[in-house]
């Protein structure tokens, strides 16, 4: 490989320099100054459980949208076009599954992670097996963004692509180390929003530039205008193949397995809350993030069609937006280039740190330590994690592009945990044995299909007539087959666990869940938001205990021993001045009474009004 630190020079201008730095600034101040909400591990991986549904749809569009996304999706809409916004339309198969089983399995069930799953489904030794299957996804996943950003650094400055990994790790690090969970969250949704105005942004300047949509639609090639790619062609970007590896298997993995994204749904503070952020989150905000991703690349054809650039799929994002912006404009671009990468990163760092806590140091290394230790080896873990992650740029740097790289991890990683998974909420008769049969077996035959006196044996049959360039994508077929066959006959088989042992943790068992989650039978009587002042009772002790007044408990059709969140009722702080109680008693007057621990926690003022809402 030759070295690429000399192929580019800065395309930009001082201007657009200082404001990436500036940008960088701004990021790591916003980051730490949320840090002082993070009071303990609860706190550093779930946020408290306190947001509102609308506060992570959009930190979690910059979850989805990584650096990675601009670059890749705007090489291939420079290539094929409106196509390339196919991986962003496959999700909806997945939401039925994700609201009405998944959600409430990891909410009611107080699951803290997927291997924490796996052992309350199957026992420890699958637990294992999950842990070291998910954290090898999440880390290639951390080395997938940092090897993007230096592509993206190598393009504007001709550094080295390890010199940008290793500067934006550091900048990650900084605030996350801080803030854990509600940092990321809030500099998300910060990010969020810049992402989404950058790429929506340079598209429509664009159209503009053009002088209208119809201008730009006449420059694109026709293949340039089809919503999806051929069924069957060209073998590196088919419809069955995208489909199979980001419709089924990636989004799978996603939503079912990615801990970054389980960490984000339990940061909200019911399943309803989670249900109206997941709808959002797939059917309006994914279709907008695949113009937003895609944009770039559709003008950058547009504009060689017209002879104004010459660029290729690598370089057409940042190409475009430097003939098309001025100056200072076009720094912004590149801050939200940089965006996107730590809005990605920063959640699988965490994700790493919270699996290698919960699932591995506080069970089988030091069980009983007090939770300042475990905040102390989570932040540790975090920097380890981004150093893995460095190193994993080299091995990534191997491939053809990011789009390859992206497919093929993917493809071949993700299918045995998803497959699991997917059975174990699903089928009760699913087995231990099966799981394991399914992650370790299936594992193997996947590592086998990557020899090349088996790929074809392996891979042919589900390629649909493809050659060997679609098998980085079909192998997610393959792998799905494979898992779940081994998993349906191996459970036939053998011997499931009990109804007793499968409570809370398969379909059919929503509402025993909830009856344990709540310690009680759950009120789930239709009841309205209370307004009512907050006093401190001096009496009260924890943070989980409050007196309410009747006339609230009515309003919210609420009962004694019900749950209730108490939050500060401006809309815009999206649950961050917030808590959890339990309702204990009624209280004497007007004011909801908590303890000073809850009320300093929550953050409120005194003589405050509250809104109090019933959970359960």
């Amino acid at each position: 490989m030759t070295d690429p630190a000399v192929e580019a020079e800065f395309v930009g201008q001082p201007i657009d320099l200082f404001v990436v730095a500036f940008y960088f600034i701004a990021v790591v101040s916003f980051g730490l100054w949320f840090g002082k909400y993070t009071k303990n591990t609860k706190d550093f991986f779930f946020g408290g459980q306190r947001f509102s549904w609308w506060l992570i749809a959009f930190s979690g569009i910059a979850t989805t949208v990584g650096s990675y996304s601009f670059v890749k999706y705007s090489a291939v809409g420079f290539k094929y076009g409106l196509s390339s916004t196919q991986s962003y339309m496959n999700d909806w198969f997945w939401m039925p599954i994700l609201l009405l089983l998944w959600l409430p399995i990891i909410y009611f069930g107080k699951i803290q992670s997927v291997p924490e799953y796996f052992e309350r489904r199957f026992g420890t030794t699958a637990r294992h097996a999950a842990t070291g299957l998910i954290l090898l996804y999440l880390i290639g996943y951390v080395g997938i963004n940092l090897y993007t950003l230096g592509q993206l650094v190598q393009s504007l400055t001709g550094l080295p692509i390890m010199a940008g990994a290793i500067g934006t790790a550091f900048i990650v690090m900084l605030y996350m180390f801080a803030g854990g969970q509600t940092s990321v969250i809030m500099t998300d949704l910060a990010q969020g929003i810049i992402l989404l105005i950058a790429g929506l942004g340079l598209f429509a300047v664009g159209i503009y530039h053009f002088g209208g949509f119809g201008n730009f639609w006449d420059l694109l090639p026709r293949t340039h205008k089809f919503i999806f790619s051929d069924f069957a062609a060209p073998d590196d970007f088919s419809f069955i193949g995208i489909y199979g590896q980001d419709g089924l298997a990636n989004t799978g993995a996603f939503v079912l397995m990615n801990q970054g994204m389980i960490m984000r749904f339990l940061s909200l503070r019911s399943v309803k809350e989670a249900r109206k952020m997941a709808i959002f989150w797939i059917l309006i905000l994914y279709p907008v993030a695949a113009i937003t991703v895609s944009g770039g690349g559709w003008i950058a054809a547009a504009l060689v069609a017209n002879g104004e650039i010459e660029t290729t799929g690598k370089h057409a994002f940042v190409d475009a937006a430097s003939f098309l912006l001025i100056p200072g404009v076009f720094g912004f671009i590149l801050a939200a280039l940089t965006a996107a990468l730590m809005s990605t990163a920063d959640t699988l760092v965490t994700a790493v740190s919270s699996i290698v806590l919960n699932d591995v140091y506080r069970p089988y290394v030091k069980p009983n330590a007090t939770d300042k230790h475990y905040l102390k080896v989570a932040r540790v873990t975090s920097t380890c994690t981004v150093f893995i992650g460095v190193l994993l740029v080299i091995v990534f740097m191997k491939q053809d592009s990011i789009y390859s790289a992206h497919g093929m991890f993917t493809a071949a990683v993700t299918p045995p945990i998803v497959s699991a998974i997917f059975l174990g909420i699903l089928w009760k008769r699913y087995s231990t044995k099966a799981a394991l049969a399914t992650m370790i077996g299936g594992g193997i035959l996947i590592g086998l299909s990557f020899n090349d006196h088996l790929n074809d044996l392996f891979l042919q049959p589900f390629s649909f007539g493809m050659g060997e360039a679609s098998y980085k994508f079909t192998r997610s077929f393959f792998g799905l087959a494979v898992c779940g066959g081994i998993g349906i006959i191996v459970s036939l088989m053998t011997k499931p666990r009990s109804d007793e042992q499968l409570v809370g943790l398969v379909n059919g068992t929503q509402l025993q869940a909830m009856h344990a989650f709540k310690g009680g039978k759950p009120n789930r009587t239709p009841g309205k938001w209370a307004k009512v002042p907050v006093v401190v009772d001096p009496k009260l002790e924890g943070m989980n205990t409050a007196l309410v007044p009747q006339s609230a408990l009515d309003t919210m059709s609420a009962e004694v021993s019900d749950l209730i969140y108490v939050t500060d009722p401006r809309w815009w702080f999206g649950g961050l001045r917030s808590i959890h109680c339990n309702v204990t008693a009624v209280s004497e007057g007007d004011a909801i009474r908590i303890s000073q621990e809850a009320f300093d926690y929550a953050h409120f003022k005194v003589d405050q009004t509250v809104s109090v809402e019933k959970i359960l």
